[in-house]
């Protein structure tokens, strides 16, 4: 991930801190969650000139990229002995 990919994921993410707040994101649906974080995504279009679908799309691969490498710096602090299947693949 790069250095603007990293600064537009942290915005949001930011934004999602403010406006999902106590929300369980196990127990709520993500068409929910995307629609709380969508006012931002908009701003961002704006700014950006970029379509809200290829924003929603951007959003959710870098989150998914962000996950993947949480749980792979996981494992390696975990260790070997200590490789649990974490819920992924």
């Amino acid at each position: 991930m790069n250095v603007e990919d990293r600064k537009f994921l942290d915005r949001i993410n930011k934004y999602a801190e403010k406006v999902l707040g106590d929300i369980d994101p196990q127990k709520t649906p993500v068409s929910l969650q995307l629609e709380k974080l969508k006012p931002e995504m908009e701003r961002i279009a704006g700014e950006t000139g970029e379509a809200l679908d290829d924003i929603f799309i951007r959003y959710m691969d870098l989150a998914s990229e962000a996950g993947a490498e949480a749980e792979r710096k996981l494992k390696e602090e975990l260790g070997p002995d200590l490789d649990l299947d974490l819920g992924g693949e």
